[in-house]
């Protein structure tokens, strides 16, 4: 599976994404995808031959785009899409100086490829195979929600009982006019919890770079690709007699496509789309589960991870100066985001990877370490940290229920994972960072439910304002259990490197 945080997920303290919008520059700025199993012309051209696709980061005037423009056919590049708003031009070219050359030009502030081969498989943020609710599970625990007066399978849904969310929707279960767009491998809006909350006019498939609108389109490839119909689910699921619920059940969830349908790699040009396009179309949340292909960590110091730094930070920002809070996972590998040395086995992950030592605060995971962007680690039933789940001291802004193995709820099932929507109408177990932004994702939706007017700064505000921190744990931790300390927690009550400023609360967030 592609990118979707099976993967280590980095997250940004304050003065890194002051030192990266300085880095980098800011321009204000400005993006989409294919359908369940034909993917679009758009997804299809670089990948099968020789040729690459790169970004080019300009200044955002009309003379200096069309100067590049030139500038490219020349370097024997094809522009596939151009964001004038934000300066970024998506170009496939089969020349291997083209990045090279397209640097020199004048008004090119940025220019890198964006793989590295043509595409190969890849893994996700979610951690472990999906375990699927048997039907004579489902049963059993139909049987135990029916006589609470739950959705049939809530009683399952341990994770909306630790955050409040089962006593929220009675106050206030979201507002229509508030829709979480999940940027990633595409959304079944067939299923029957997602389809009465499904917003079709907010969802494209962004594969390659330039947004396909037509029907459909934001569909997965195929149903292995259920993650991103499991984060819809946990989203906003609807409360309508059918299996689960959501954390915020009335509001409209929309599925933007980035997973290649073959690899599932998520690369910076279909994110870039992603973006812009939810900021066109009137988003207020983005949930983004998983990191941007190639390369786990871009460091600045390479022409090629730079620009795509650059590309994809200047789309994430024009979504929010265009009202959108953007939530991301903080990754599986239980790294300590805020140390100074991480090893890095998987990048390139499109070809060959070469081990590489790297500086977080120098090389960033993208979209988690952009300015602005909420990092979210994950959380088991005990509400203590997930086993997996990577942390940092300054880098993690909130947490919320990821799910884990190792710590057993008391529910029909037994099962510490979370439960959710999968296509073709099935539901299933999975665990990880991925399912953890999606339920902070679900109570920002609140919070913009109960306070329409707020900016992406303000609610990100309020997210951790309402947020419970169980503060560090007092004794060492061992989050598998095997008698090994396997974690260390830097920070006190009100802040620290486990769960930033707490664990979302969605009872809070209403009231």
């Amino acid at each position: 599976m592609a990118h979707l945080r099976s993967r280590r997920r980095l997250a940004l303290a304050v003065p890194v994404a002051l030192s990266l919008t300085a880095s980098l520059g800011f321009l204000p700025g400005a993006a989409a995808a294919a359908p369940l199993s034909t993917p679009t012309s758009a997804s299809a051209s670089p990948a099968d031959g020789p040729e690459l696709a790169y970004v080019v980061n300009t200044k955002t005037d009309r003379h200096t785009i069309e100067s590049v423009k030139r500038a490219i056919a020349r370097a024997d590049g094809t522009v596939v899409v151009t964001y004038d708003k934000i300066g970024v031009i998506v170009v496939h070219s089969a020349n291997p100086d083209f990045g090279k050359q397209l640097r020199a030009v004048r008004g090119v502030q940025s220019a890198g490829a964006t793989r590295t081969a043509p595409l190969t498989a890849a893994g996700t943020t979610d951690e472990g195979a999906a375990q699927y609710l048997t039907k004579a599970q489902a049963a059993k625990v139909t049987a135990q929600s029916t006589a609470s007066g739950e959705e049939p399978l809530e009683a399952d849904q341990w994770d909306l009982r630790a955050i409040g969310a089962d006593k929220a929707a009675k106050i206030n279960p979201g507002s229509r006019n508030v829709t979480v767009a999940v940027i990633d491998t595409g959304v079944d809006d067939t299923h029957p919890d997602l389809a009465p909350n499904f917003s079709a006019a907010q969802s494209a498939n962004c594969v390659g770079g330039k947004a396909d609108t037509s029907y459909g389109a934001w569909r997965p490839a195929n149903a292995d690709h259920y993650h991103g119909t499991h984060v819809a689910g946990e989203i906003a699921a609807a409360r309508n007699g059918i299996g689960v619920a959501g954390v915020a059940p009335n509001v409209k969830v929309a599925g933007i496509k980035v997973a290649d349908p073959v690899s599932e790699l998520f690369y910076p040009e279909s994110v870039v789309c992603a973006f812009v396009f939810a900021a066109d179309h009137g988003v207020e949340v983005t949930n983004n589960s998983y990191y941007v292909d190639p390369w786990l960590y871009n460091c600045m110091d390479d022409p090629d991870q730079r620009a795509i730094v650059d590309a994809v930070n200047r789309a994430q920002l024009y979504a929010q100066h265009k009202g959108t809070l953007n939530l991301a996972s903080a990754g599986n590998s239980n790294d300590d985001l805020d140390s100074h040395a991480l090893v890095d086995d998987s990048s390139p992950d499109d070809s060959t990877a070469v081990p590489r030592t790297v500086d977080p605060h120098k090389c960033f995971d993208v979209p988690t370490q952009l300015p602005g962007v909420v990092t979210v680690s994950a959380t088991g039933v005990a509400d203590t940290k997930s086993y997996y789940s990577s942390y940092g001291d300054g880098v993690i802004d909130i947490a919320a229920p990821g799910g884990d193995k190792f710590q057993i709820p008391d529910t029909p099932s037994k099962n510490g994972r979370i439960l959710s929507t999968m296509p073709n109408n099935e539901y299933a177990f999975l665990q990880g960072t991925s399912m953890a932004s999606p339920h902070a994702a679900g109570v920002a939706a609140l919070l913009k439910s109960a306070h329409p007017s707020a900016s992406p700064a303000k609610l990100q505000a309020l997210l951790k304002a309402q947020a419970d921190n169980p503060g560090c744990p007092t004794d060492p931790y061992d989050g598998d259990g095997d008698g090994v300390v396997d974690a260390t927690c830097v920070g006190g009550k009100r802040v620290n490197g486990f769960y930033g400023f707490g664990i979302v609360n969605a009872l809070r967030a209403v009231k």
